[in-house]
């Protein structure tokens, strides 16, 4: 266990909690006191540290994400959209007309773009309550655009580090990191896009 704590930068008794909770697999009794541990174990954990520092996911949560990764018998799009579910916020829909707009909105608009997003994924939910707000704050809601860029990024760009043929610790910590890091990279690059471009507007001249 010092070799493995050692190599992943994890202390022990943070690897025991894991070994505890059932979030890292036993290593192989090699003794009494002592068992082995491979690469799969430096996986694990470095799947761990993505979904607690990175995901900011509770223990419950990962708890759901390992047992997907570690039942065979799932697909490894099942678990992916295990991974994907467990990252996005808890939305309850809103009584009213105004969610009911919004929803067909947002249906109409991944039918016509063609995606395969299952009816009950919680971004088809994240993404109505927003554009039910942008509709009662009076805002064009046109997100083709938006949804244009989102794909030419996910095709050319973040799904292009996913390893699906290799093993599903390492494609499920790179969907986590994909999925959270160059979220936050991309909305940093608009914000500072935007402030570029109203001041190209506000003062052309210099």
């Amino acid at each position: 266990m010092s070799e493995l704590s050692a190599t992943s930068g994890v202390a022990i008794p943070t690897i025991k909690y894991y070994l505890r909770e059932g979030l890292l697999h036993q290593g192989a009794q090699l003794a009494a006191t002592r068992a082995g541990y491979d690469e799969s174990h430096l996986r694990r954990l470095r799947l761990i540290r993505a979904l607690i520092e990175v995901g900011r996911l509770p223990v419950a949560s990962i708890k759901q994400v390992i047992a997907a990764v570690a039942d065979e018998s799932l697909p490894t799009r099942d678990v992916l959209g295990i991974v994907q579910y467990a990252l996005s916020p808890a939305v309850e829909p809103e009584p009213g007309e105004d969610w009911q707009a919004a929803r067909a909105q947002v249906d109409r608009l991944i039918d016509d773009l063609g995606w395969d997003v299952r009816t009950d994924a919680p971004t088809r939910a994240e993404l109505t309550q927003t554009v039910a707000r942008m509709r009662r704050l009076g805002m064009d809601v046109g997100l083709e655009p938006y949804a244009e860029a989102a794909q030419k990024l996910a095709a050319e760009v973040e799904m292009e580090t996913v390893a699906f043929d290799g093993p599903r610790d390492a494609a499920v910590e790179a969907l986590v990191l994909g999925t959270v890091l160059y979220g936050k990279a991309f909305d940093a690059l608009r914000r500072m896009a935007h402030e570029s471009e109203s001041a190209r507007r506000l003062h052309p001249e210099s």
